[in-house]
């Protein structure tokens, strides 16, 4: 009997001990035994070494606090397209939770569901619901129902991670590595941190604003309090320029250049050939016209601006005018998609600012009679491409990255 006989049959049984491979293919013990019937059933089934890597890599893609992880099960799993997990949970002090998993997080939950799927097959209606199973050391009388156990109580156990961890040598300087499943959502923490800003004030999530402040901003020498200080005007400046309110212009003052940018010109130095550009549509970007690209306050100095299209609602170069209405109105429907589609809490970290202030402060600035013709021919462009919503293809257009999903 070779191996592949013997996979082919685990894999439509579940894992089987000798006697039932015997009964099961009908070969004598001597055939079983010249099989590698124990790395065959290891290698098609989720061991707990394992699952337990399953598990911390999910922890460190995700962020989820591991008693969250621990207990999830299969329904908690909200497909939102063929690349978009929302999952449920629940945070032992919190309680319910939900995330939209980031990407690389739903490939590797993908290889698990399929890595599991013949053990998960094969084992009771109980254990199958259950996200994290694991292959039993031994099999008694019945391996259809005794194939498989929950694995929610042994993966973060600290004698398991000790061993887990000796066993594929992870050692600092020689010195084995202590996994500690507190640390495993601040590892998350760290690495979305490098991916640039992600919102977030604190650098441990386990800290208060406060508290670091405490740790972190106690200067000791000059450069560090000039540093301090640096930072501290920065971010005043950064609120001070959120405040100001958007440049609405309507037709009749986009007609009186002077009377109707008279900041923005005194500001940024714009001569008239300059203003006439702008008020002309030769600085326009996607959903306003943009005073200076290369002196973008999300950039250096010099290069053009990098910004999300979004971010020009908050921009103070940014002059909106009536021929960016429909821009603006395809700007709400996308909004209204990603409220619809991701966690209220994720959507609003993202995009509230920008979505309160398109709604509140720009386009109750247009002349009403404005907004329903641009919104009329957006109707009739949906009509002819075959859309049904106001924004048409604007999703496929504006991409969403890592940290804008989670």
């Amino acid at each position: 009997m070779s191996d592949e006989n013997l996979a082919w049959l685990l894999l439509r049984h579940g894992p089987l001990g000798r006697a039932q491979v015997i009964r099961w293919a009908g070969v004598t013990s001597y055939a079983v035994a010249q099989t590698n019937l124990g790395q065959v059933t290891r290698t098609l089934f989720p061991t707990t070494d394992v699952t337990f890597a399953y598990v911390l890599l999910f922890g460190a893609y995700t962020g989820i606090v591991p008693d969250g992880i621990a207990d999830l099960g299969v329904p908690d799993i909200d497909w939102a397209g063929e690349a978009t997990i929302l999952l449920d949970y629940v945070k032992g002090r919190s309680g319910p939770q939900s995330l939209t998993l980031p990407r690389q997080a739903v490939r590797l939950l993908e290889q698990w569901l399929e890595h599991s799927a013949p053990l998960r097959r094969v084992v009771g209606e109980e254990l199958r619901s259950r996200l994290w199973i694991r292959l039993n050391q031994g099999l008694g009388h019945n391996p259809a129902s005794e194939a498989g156990s929950p694995a929610s109580g042994l993966v973060f156990r600290n004698g398991l991670s000790r061993r887990w961890a000796a066993t594929h040598d992870l050692t600092v300087d020689g010195v084995p590595t202590s996994l500690h499943r507190s640390r495993i959502r601040t590892t998350y923490q760290n690495l979305l941190s490098r991916r640039g800003w992600t919102g977030r004030t604190t650098i441990d999530p386990n800290h208060s604003a406060a508290v670091e402040g405490d740790h972190y901003l106690s200067v000791t020498t000059p450069a560090q309090q000039d540093a301090i200080e640096a930072i501290i005007e920065d971010g005043q400046a950064d609120l001070l320029r959120k405040a100001k309110p958007p440049r609405v212009l309507t037709d009749e003052q986009a007609v009186d250049a002077a009377s109707g940018l008279p900041q923005l010109a005194a500001e940024h130095g714009l001569d008239d050939a300059a203003i006439t550009e702008l008020l002309g549509g030769q600085r326009d970007v996607f959903v306003a016209a943009c005073a200076n690209q290369l002196a973008s306050p999300f950039g250096p100095a010099g290069k053009p601006c990098p910004a999300r299209p979004w971010v020009c609602l908050l921009c103070p170069l940014a002059v909106f005018l009536p021929r960016h209405l429909p821009n603006l109105l395809r700007l709400k429907g996308f909004f209204s998609r990603q409220f619809r589609q991701q966690p209220t809490t994720a959507s609003l970290a993202v995009f509230g600012p920008y979505a309160h202030r398109l709604e509140t402060e720009i386009l109750p600035r247009f002349d009403q009679q404005a907004i329903t013709d641009a919104a009329h021919a957006l109707d009739t462009e949906a009509d002819t491409t075959a859309g049904s919503e106001i924004g048409g293809s604007v999703g496929e257009l504006l991409p969403l990255r890592p940290e804008e999903l989670a």
